[in-house]
């Protein structure tokens, strides 16, 4: 199992366990339509390089000018 998925961490820097696996599923689709990675492969595997990115806040969520609410309001950090 991808070690980065045992800790909150991503779950909180995204807002949620919801908006985790949205996103993933979004650039998942991304990827297998030939999207290119922002991160360099090394062998890994998609769902890997996904989390990666999330990481390295190369992807996220946007917030601003949408309904969503901001993971720092969600986990009542502000």
């Amino acid at each position: 199992m991808i070690e980065a998925l045992k800790s909150d961490e991503i779950v909180h820097k995204l807002g949620g366990r919801f908006k985790v696996c949205a996103l993933i599923q979004h650039r998942w689709v991304e990827l297998i339509h030939g999207a290119r990675p922002l991160v360099e492969r090394n062998g890994r595997t998609d769902l890997e390089v996904i989390i990666d990115e999330i990481l390295q806040d190369k992807i996220g969520i946007e917030t601003e000018g949408s309904t969503i609410t901001p993971p720092e309001l969600a986990l009542g950090r502000k």
